[in-house]
C-alpha cells in the first residue's frame, strides 16, 4: 500500500512537472512572438517619421504628468 502511494505521488509529480515545463515553454514562445511583433511595428515617435498622432499622444502624456506632479506638490491648477 505504501509503495503504491509513493509510485502514484511520484507519477503525479512527474506529470505536473512536465505540464509546467510545457506551459513555461509556451509562455516564452508567446513572449518572443509579441516581442517580434512589437519590433516590426514600432513607429518612430521622435525620430522624424512625421507621425503627428504619436507627437500629440506624447504631448498629452506630458501634460498629464505635469498635472499629476502639480497635484502631488499640492498646487491648484
Amino acid at each position: 500500500m505504501n509503495s503504491e502511494m509513493l509510485l502514484t505521488s511520484a507519477s503525479l509529480l512527474l506529470m505536473v512537472t512536465i505540464v509546467a515545463i510545457a506551459a513555461l515553454r509556451g509562455w516564452q514562445g508567446w513572449l518572443r512572438l509579441k516581442t517580434r511583433e512589437l519590433d516590426l511595428h514600432r513607429p518612430e515617435i521622435e525620430g522624424g517619421s512625421g507621425s503627428g498622432m504619436a507627437r500629440i499622444e506624447i504631448a498629452d502624456l506630458k501634460e498629464r504628468i505635469r498635472k499629476l506632479e502639480a497635484i502631488a506638490a499640492g498646487v491648484d491648477l
